[in-house]
C-alpha cells in the first residue's frame, strides 16, 4: 500500500549555494558577433555538502551537486519504468512518482520549476499532476526560481567572471522568468562589472606578453566579449591595462 506523503517533511528547502573566485575559462559568449554559450554548467558551480563515506546522499542519491550541472544531470529525470520496482518507486500513483522524481533531481542541485516540469513531462507524468506537485514544492520552498537566479548570478559572476548579458542568457535557458532575471542580474552594477573585467584582464595579461600589441588587444578584449562584456567596456579596460605596461594602444582597432 502506498504511503501517504507527509508534506511537513519537505518544509525545509535546500540551501542555495554560492561560490567565489574568478575562473579563466572563456566559455560564455558576448558582443561583437559572438553568441553567449549557455552550456557552461559542468564544473562551474559551488559544491553543496560533502559526500558521505559511502558516496550516497538521501534516498540513495549521490550528493555533491551545486550550480553547474554535472555531465548528464539535465537528462537525469528519474529511472526508466523497467527499473522503478528495483528502486522502490511506486508505479501506480503518478503524484508519488512525480514527487520522487523531483526530490531526486533536487538532491544536491537546485533546479528551476521549468527544469523539473520538463523532467516530469519526459517521464510522462500527466500535466495536471505535475502542476499540482510543482506548485506544492514551491509552497514549501523546495522550488524558488528567484532564489535560484540570485544565487546563480552570485556564483557565476564571482566563479567565472561572467557579465550581466551572459548571466541573463544562461538563466533564460533554465526557464527563469524575464522579470526574475532582470532583478537577479540587477545585483551587478556597472562599476562592479568593470572591476571584474579588470581582474580578468590582469589574470590573462601575463600570458600575452611576447605577442605584438594588436594581437594582445584582440586576445584580451575577445576574452571579455566571450564572457558577455560589452565591446566598449572590453576595449577600454584592455587598453588601460596595456598602457600601464607601457604599450601604446591608441591606434589599435578591435574590429575586422
Amino acid at each position: 500500500m502506498t504511503r501517504r506523503t507527509d508534506w511537513a517533511e519537505y518544509d525545509a528547502g535546500p540551501p542555495v549555494p554560492v561560490g567565489r573566485g574568478h575562473g579563466d575559462d572563456d566559455a560564455a559568449y558576448g558582443e561583437a558577433g559572438h553568441e553567449i554559450d549557455p552550456g557552461d554548467d559542468a564544473a562551474d558551480g559551488p559544491r553543496r555538502g560533502r559526500r558521505s563515506r559511502g558516496g550516497a546522499g538521501p534516498r540513495g542519491r549521490r550528493r555533491g551537486g551545486g550550480f553547474g550541472d554535472s555531465p548528464g544531470a539535465a537528462q537525469d529525470d528519474g529511472p526508466p519504468a523497467s527499473s522503478r520496482a528495483e528502486r522502490g518507486e511506486p508505479s501506480g500513483d503518478p503524484a508519488e512518482r512525480a514527487r520522487n522524481i523531483c526530490l531526486r533531481l533536487l538532491t544536491g542541485t537546485p533546479r528551476t520549476r521549468k527544469q523539473l516540469a520538463d523532467a516530469l513531462r519526459k517521464r510522462e507524468i500527466p500535466d495536471e499532476v505535475a502542476e499540482e506537485v510543482l506548485s506544492r514544492f514551491e509552497e514549501v520552498g523546495l522550488i524558488n526560481d528567484s532564489a535560484f537566479a540570485d544565487a546563480w548570478v552570485e556564483s557565476r559572476h564571482h566563479g567565472r567572471g561572467l557579465a550581466r548579458r551572459a548571466l541573463a542568457r544562461e538563466l533564460r535557458t533554465k526557464g527563469v522568468d524575464s522579470t526574475v532575471i532582470d532583478e537577479a542580474v540587477g545585483q551587478l552594477d556597472a562599476e562592479q562589472e568593470e572591476e571584474t573585467a579588470r581582474e580578468l584582464v590582469a589574470r590573462k595579461l601575463r600570458s600575452t606578453r611576447g605577442l605584438d600589441r594588436d594581437k594582445r588587444l584582440r586576445r584580451l578584449a575577445g576574452m571579455l566579449a566571450r564572457k558577455g562584456y560589452p565591446e566598449g567596456l572590453a576595449l577600454r579596460v584592455v587598453r588601460q591595462a596595456l598602457e600601464e605596461e607601457g604599450e601604446e594602444t591608441e591606434d589599435l582597432d578591435f574590429g575586422g
